[in-house]
This record gives C-alpha cells, structure tokens and sequence, in this order.
C-alpha cells in the first residue's frame, strides 16, 4: 500500500551575513554540525543575548543537531528561525480500527510562529483542527476529501485529498487534533491514512493519491524535511539597546525590534557592522573614474579634462564649450526636435498607461463581466459606479493601515469615505488566480441582482489596479457572531427580541434571493460571520463569491463541495447536489447558535459526534433535554411557547433529508409566527 504524495521543499536560505565578519560572539561556538549559530542566538554561558536565545548542541549525533529548547534547528536567518516540525497521522485497518495515531503541539515561550506557515491535511477522509492556549484564543481546521485516487500534475492543494489555510498572527501555542469522517472504510483501498502538519508555505507540493498509504515511507520522505518558521524579536532591555556599531533598530508588529546594518555597512548588527569598500566590488558599485572609499558610502572623482557625475550611468564625460560655429539654425532645429521629442514622449507614455490599464482591465475579468452584465441586467446595475484608481485611493488615505476593518486569506476589506461624505468599504484582493477571479466575477453579478434592504448593498468596482476593488455600504456594527461568541469583550448582549428579529430578517433575505430575484440564487455560506449588523442592528446577509444561480427549470446544481465546517449541509456534502435547502440547514445551525450561544464547531464538546453544534442540537432533541443547552438569559427572557416553537423550527431546518427541510419562506413566516 503507498499512499503517493510527493514532498518538495524549497529549503535553500542564504546567509545574508558576510562571512568575513564575526557572526558569532568571539569565543563562542560559530556553528553546530551544518547549521550557522549567528548572535543574539549562542550556544553555551555568555554566548547569547539573554535566556530566550540560548542553543545547545547535541554531538552525540551524526552530524551534530542544534536544539532549541527540545525543537531541532533547520537554519537561523534575519527574522526567522526553521525548525523542524512533526506529523500529526491517523491510520486505520480495512475494518476501520484505528493502526496508527499521533498528535503534536508545539509551545513557545518568546516567539511566535510565522504567517508564512500553511497548517496543511492530506487524505480523502479526513478534517483537522488547529487550536491556541486551551482551544479559546483559536481555532481553525480544514477539510481534505477524495472519492477516488487522484492525479494532480500542477500540484495544487485545492481540497481534494490536500487543504490549507493560514494561521493566526502571533500564534505561539498550537495543538492538532485529527479526525476523519468514516474512518476511511470508504476510501481505505487507496487511502488509509490522513496527515496534519504545520509548514511554511510553498514548501509543500501535493502530486496525488494512487494507492493505500505506507506510513513507514511517508514518515521517512517527510520527517527530515517538514520545516516550520518562527518569528524572533528582542523583547529584553531598551529599544535598540542590543545594536551594535553602525547599525540601527526597527520596531516589528506585535512587539519586539530587530537590528539591521545601515547602508554601506555589513556583517552582525549585534556585534558591529564593518564598512563595505565599494571600491574593491566596481560591478556592484559603478564609478567611471578614480574611486575613494569612505565610511558607509564611497566617492568617484572624473579624471582632469571630464566631469559630471562618475556614479551614473553616464558617468564622466569630456568637457565641451560653447563655440562661435553654433548658428542660430542649429539651435531652432534643435529646439523644435525637442518639443517634438516632448510631445511624442507624452503621447507614447499617456498611450502606454491607457494600454496598462486595459490590460489589467481584461486580466481582472471585466470582458467577463461585460458580457455577463449584458446578459443579466439587474436592478443593481444601474446603480452601480465605475470608480477611478485615484477616487478609491484618497477615499481610504493610500489604503493606511489605520482604516483596515476586516482581514483574510483572499483579500483585506478598508474603510474609506468618498468625496460625496458617503462611508464605503473596499474590498482588496490580495492575489486573483483563476478560480478566484470567477469568485470575484461571480460575486459582482450576483449582487447586481438584488435589491433587499437586508443585503449588503454594492456600490461600484475598479478593475484598472493590479487587484480588482469592490465598494459596499459601509455596515458598522460588527458581525452576528462577533456579538453572539465575543463574551469577553464590551459588546452589548443581544437580548432575545433583538435576536429573534434578526433571525427573521436574515430568513427574509435568504428567502428573496431564492424565490423573488430575477433568478434564483443559493447563497452556500450562509454563516453567522456572513451576517453584518448595522448601527440600528439590522440584520445585512454578506459575501456572496461562492453563491450560485440556478438556472430557469431547474432546483439542482451539481458543483464541487463549498461551505464551512460546522454550517455545510450533510446532503450536499455527500453528493455534491447543491439546492436551495442547502441553505435551510445552514441558517438552522445560526438558530441554534442565537438559542444555545454556542459554536458551530467545539473541539470541547464529547462523544466526538457532539462536536458539531447541528449534531448536538438533534440529540438534544431526541433526548427530550433542550432547555437544558439553551441560553440561560435566552430561558429568562423568551417565553416556554416561543423556546419550544423555535427549537422546533431548527430541528425542521437540520433534517439530514433536504426535501423534508421547509423552505427559506416557511422559515420566515414561523419566526415572524414566533415574535408575535
């Protein structure tokens, strides 16, 4: 049995220290085995900044591994440290039994994990999740899934058999727990395996699933190679109090400062850095002339005769005078040549711009979009703006830091206030490969064709920039789970009016996009973070780049799996049929959260098949003990009549037969029923 998965890491990181200088503090170790020990880091007493730098050694192995701490060293490089990380696996028998189990967490006391890592799951029946201190600072997981061996020559990992996704900044804790949904009985005959692990991102190529996993192998291939970054900082002393001679120090985000050599110097900005003499390296540092070392920079005089700047790309040249031969002719040809010249430049360069500009026009999708708009005319295209480039950028101040509100894995959402006072909010994306570019697309003509004052409302696009940008009304009060799950903060606590209102608004949306709009549209990740609430706490359903239309005739849509765990509808899940009841049991989980005040997916919660919100809702209903995981303030508040009504209400929507879900209007009509 081989499970064939290909593993290629691109591990080769260039001292960006000069090795003509001191990397390590004098008389201490510069190196352990093949691995670099640069200063602050120091192997032995006095070798080391402080405690949370300090190496050791163990020769005892051929050859020699640097350890920090009990994590082994891969390589130390200006802002990061590599070490080498573990597997997290679960492996079964052909009946299901569990062969092979082991799990890892990782703690670190001063640094924190880079953003760079991917945490990553490979199998075809398996969903991992990451989580912080005590599973409360976070969480996230991912889904790996595969009803057949796979072949995958561009090594893309795109959830079939292989996901990914991004973990939080400044993470410095991290436990796996991995599980699987039928203990690969299904899949066992060519996977019987599943893998977590946390990598830096782009070190891991998915080639394909063929055959049953050989864990032996696996582990062999992957063990020695399977590295993770860590972002160091000084935390210790006063700023820049660890710099050295000719350098200086810069504050890094989330704490801490790091050193750097200044310009023309190098070597360790924490022993001293050295004057570079940019003479001795003239490809590098030009000069057309006699050159002249100085501290941090260099000098190039023109040799007698010439002059004009050495350093140039001109350099020197021969000095020339005005002569009495130069007519009155010459210089009017000259002159008109050169308002000639100034005239094409202009044209050529303005010509250029506009072609760079519709390049990237069509390169965002707007042919796309054209001949969709066409075709699908709505009652948002009217109102829709084609903004300029430089519109959008003065409306969020060159897109500052300051006004971001929302972050992340496709884009960053900026607040920003137009020129007419109107508050907006700008959709970034941060990189647009294919399929993220028909999302996009996607997401634009669909809300074209809404109208519903409980929908976010688009309010125009600039596809000129190298990242297309959306416009929305600007919704400023936070999403519905922020106020349901975000205890610890100020938020007000939504009373139980407040949260049945909500809910029927929000069905009332879902309700219109599947059977008012001009063509039925099925959200797919209705979720309660996809449910904004404004200053009056009105309920606006959001992002809508994985929804769908359904075509005239039609109440099915066969499409590859799409949702987030813990909200995806079991049905659609196992068969990949996408229906609007889809929908239905997706907004049944955000009623559960309103009642229960609990999270879609809890790592806490036992037996394993309680850890969904859906599942333990349904068994709690089986069981006759619901008031018993409702909301206390929810029981004090809501009447035995309305508790009932709506705990009925979602067992209905969480049916595992979609046909025997009540559709997104019945929905409404109950809840409006239940707030009287």
């Amino acid at each position: 049995m081989l499970l064939y998965i290909i593993i290629h890491f691109l591990l080769t990181f260039p001292c960006t220290m000069s090795t003509s200088y001191n990397i390590s503090k004098p008389g201490c170790p510069p190196q352990c085995g093949n691995v670099t020990v640069p200063y602050p880091f120091g192997i032995g007493k006095g070798c080391y900044l402080d405690d949370s730098f300090e190496m050791t050694c163990n020769t005892k192995s051929q050859p020699a591994q640097l350890l920090f701490g009990s994590l082994r060293i891969h390589d130390i490089a200006d802002s990061n440290l590599r070490i080498f990380t573990h597997l997290s696996y679960q492996c079964y028998n052909k009946t299901g039994g569990l062969s092979a189990d082991n799990s890892w967490s990782y703690r670190l006391t001063n640094f924190t994990f880079s953003e760079k890592n991917k945490f990553t799951v490979v199998g075809c029946d398996d969903y991992a999740l990451i989580t912080g201190e005590n599973n409360k600072n976070y969480s996230s997981g991912c889904i790996g899934v595969c009803s057949k061996a796979l072949e995958v020559p561009d090594g893309k990992c795109t959830g079939e058999g292989c996901c990914q996704t991004s973990i939080a900044k400044g993470l410095n804790y991290y436990s796996v727990k991995l599980r699987t949904f039928k203990k690969h009985t299904d899949v066992w005959s060519f996977n019987s395996c599943g893998y977590a692990f946390l990598a830096e991102e782009g070190s891991f190529q998915f080639r394909g699933i063929n055959d049953s996993s050989n864990l032996t192998a696996f582990l062999e291939r992957s063990e020695s190679t399977l590295v993770a970054a860590i972002d160091w900082v000084i935390l210790s002393g006063e700023r820049g109090s660890a710099c050295r001679d000719n350098s200086n120090w810069y504050d890094v985000d989330g704490g801490g400062y790091r050193c750097s050599c200044k310009d023309g110097y190098e070597g360790n900005p924490y022993i001293g850095c050295q004057d570079i003499n940019e003479c001795d390296d003239l490809e590098k540092f030009p000069c057309n002339g006699t050159c002249f070392n100085t501290n941090g920079s260099y000098n190039c005089k023109c040799k007698d005769g010439y002059s004009g700047d050495g350093k140039s790309k001109d350099g020197c040249q021969r000095k020339s005078f005005p002569v009495l031969q130069y007519s009155l002719g010459f210089g009017f040809a000259f002159l008109v040549v050169l308002i000639g010249s100034s005239i094409i430049y202009y044209m050529t360069k303005k010509r250029k711009l506009l072609l760079k500009r519709q390049k990237l026009f069509e390169k965002n999708g707007g042919l796309l979009l054209q001949d969709k708009l066409k075709t699908n005319s709505g009652p948002g295209v009217a109102s829709m703006k084609i903004f300029g480039v430089e519109e959008l950028e003065e409306a969020t101040d060159n897109y500052a830091k300051e006004n971001i509100i929302g972050k992340g894995y496709n884009g960053i959402v900026y607040k920003g206030i137009l020129a007419d006072k109107r508050i907006v909010a700008i959709k970034k994306s941060q990189r647009l490969d294919e399929e993220e570019r028909e999302q996009f697309i996607n997401e634009m003509i669909i809300l074209t064709q809404i109208n519903h004052h409980n929908v976010v409302q688009l309010l125009g696009c600039c596809l000129e920039t190298d990242v297309p940008l959306l416009a929305y009304e600007f919704i400023s009060n936070d999403t519905l789970y922020h106020h349901i799950q975000d205890k610890a903060s100020d938020t007000e606590r939504l009373s139980w009016n407040s949260r049945l209102r909500i809910a029927h608004e929000s069905a009332g949306a879902l309700a219109y996009l599947h059977t008012e709009a001009r063509m039925s549209i099925i959200h797919r990740d209705v979720k309660s973070t996809n449910i904004l609430l404004d200053d009056n706490y009105t309920a606006k359903i959001a992002d809508f780049g994985a929804s769908r239309f359904v075509p005239l005739g039609h109440h099915l849509v066969p499409t590859l799996v799409q949702g987030t765990l813990g909200y995806l509808d079991p049905e659609y899940f196992h068969t990949g049929i996408l229906t609007v009841k889809s929908d239905v049991y997706s907004f049944g989980v955000v009623l559960a959260e309103l009642l229960t005040g609990e999270k879609p997916l809890s790592t806490e919660m036992s037996p394993e098949e309680d850890r969904t919100l859906a599942m333990y809702f349904v068994k709690a209903k089986k069981e006759n003990r619901l008031f018993e995981i409702v909301d206390h303030d929810v029981v004090k508040e809501a009447s035995k009549e309305q508790i009932i009504a709506t705990c009925d209400l979602v067992y209905r929507c969480l049916d595992q037969v979609g046909v025997s879900r009540p559709s997104m209007r019945e929905v409404t009509m109950e809840l409006e029923r239940i707030l009287g």
